[in-house]
């Protein structure tokens, strides 16, 4: 077992691919697609590694991630940020708020399972 990673996505396509990756690979995977109740939810499943979409309905992931870093029990969290925007000004924001890593979509399975591992590694 790799450890516990939790994915907080809205779109059922990357929602199944991503959980069929790294369950394949020995993590366990829960998922959530709402951004108004994100934070308490990872507070709640206390993952290892957190995967963050940039656009929810209800909260953005930047203000999720944002909340995240300034709770001292919860700003060591590995995060990886998605977003289908690459637009430069994403990844900076994503950077000042503290991401670990950052990830445009459409990304590979290898990609996403590297970022993970390394991630989980850190």
């Amino acid at each position: 077992m790799n450890g516990h990673v939790l994915l907080i996505e809205d779109e059922p396509n990357i929602i199944e691919a991503i959980s069929f990756i790294l369950s394949r690979e020995g993590w366990r995977v829960d998922t959530h697609s709402q951004g108004s109740d994100a934070v308490e939810h990872v507070r709640r499943t206390g993952p290892d590694v957190l995967i963050l979409d940039a656009m929810l309905p209800g909260r953005s992931g930047f203000d999720i991630l944002r909340d995240l870093r300034d709770d001292p029990e919860m700003s060591a969290l590995p995060i990886l940020m998605l977003t289908a925007r690459g637009q430069s000004k994403d990844r900076e924001q994503a950077e000042r708020a503290g991401v670990s890593r950052f990830m445009t979509k459409p990304f590979s399975n290898a990609e996403v399972l590297d970022a993970v591992r390394a991630l989980s590694e850190a």
